[in-house]
């Protein structure tokens, strides 16, 4: 596969763990990796107010960058390694990086987050605009199979996604669990509507079942679960994330700022799922949300 993994790392335990997500992904799919440190200096004023002997943020970026490597080298020999330091806005930079990457993987709160905060603004921002798969990991995570979640829905959005899980269950050796959930629609204004429960739900197994009809003849080694779920999405698929490998989203946001690029379901599993989190945006919607 052409390409390599971008990892952006600060030397946080959040860093650390995408290292070791990133490090295993790129031995399982043949891709090198990249790691890339961002330096801002007009975050703390450096620029304004010169310091002597040397440039610590430079510094930290360097010994993030070796540190990376060598959990890297330890856990996957055999994976080609390059590193970068870039000066910039972290997430801007690592947004812009994406452009050249099959995929980026963030921990999901650096050194500069605010405790209590779950996902921080860089991998929520980069998860929100870039233009490949964004892998988001938390502190803690150091392995260990399971399948691969991925959320299924009627829109053209969800397609990339399924063709990404795929890939990765392939990839890992795992079992795929689709999970498609639904909600009766609410209509406050005339309460007297009412519906066939078992009908509507029919009909959420034919929009699932089309949805996988073709990612499932390109995979057709990839053993496939169907679950359909009364609930809102992201209690259903925070609820599939526990004990899996990976839990993998498309994303339907079209704001133009911030993690409104997100949509509310991705930005729903990023802050509460309990394995890494995959955000795929479609083509359309990366290239919307470039600006």
């Amino acid at each position: 596969m052409s390409g390599s993994i971008i990892v952006g790392t600060d030397g946080s335990p959040a860093a650390t763990a995408a290292v070791r997500w990133a490090a295993d992904d790129a031995a399982r799919r043949g891709c090198p990796l990249r790691f890339v440190s961002v330096v801002d200096h007009w975050a703390y004023g450096i620029p304004k107010f010169p310091v002597s002997g040397g440039d610590p943020l430079t510094s930290h970026a360097e010994r993030a960058l070796s540190a990376a490597e060598a959990v890297a080298r330890e856990r996957q020999p055999d994976v080609k390694i390059s590193t970068e330091i870039i000066e910039g806005i972290p997430a801007r930079v690592l947004r812009d990086k994406a452009r050249e990457a099959v995929e980026i993987v963030l921990g999901s709160r650096g050194l500069g987050g605010f405790a209590g905060i779950v996902v921080g603004s860089v991998s929520t921002h980069v998860a929100g605009h870039a233009p490949c798969p964004v892998v988001v990991v938390r502190p803690g995570w150091s392995g260990g199979r399971g399948e691969i979640v991925v959320g299924v829905d009627d829109s053209p959005e969800c397609e990339p996604a399924l063709a990404y899980a795929f890939e990765q269950a392939r990839a890992h050796g795992d079992a795929l669990r689709a999970v498609h959930a639904w909600q009766l629609p609410a209509h406050p204004l005339a309460p007297e509507i009412t519906y066939d429960v078992e009908e509507v739900r029919e009909a959420h197994r034919r929009v699932s079942r089309e949805k996988l009809a073709d990612p499932r003849g390109r995979c057709p080694e990839v053993p496939v679960r169907e679950e359909i779920v009364y609930g809102h999405p992201v209690d259903a698929l925070v609820q599939a994330s526990r004990g899996a490998g990976l839990l993998v989203v498309g994303s339907h946001g079209r704001g133009a700022l911030g993690s409104a690029m997100l949509g509310s379901v991705s930005r729903g599993v990023l802050h509460h799922a309990e394995c890494p989190v995959a955000v795929v945006r479609s083509p359309s919607s990366s290239r919307a949300g470039s600006t």
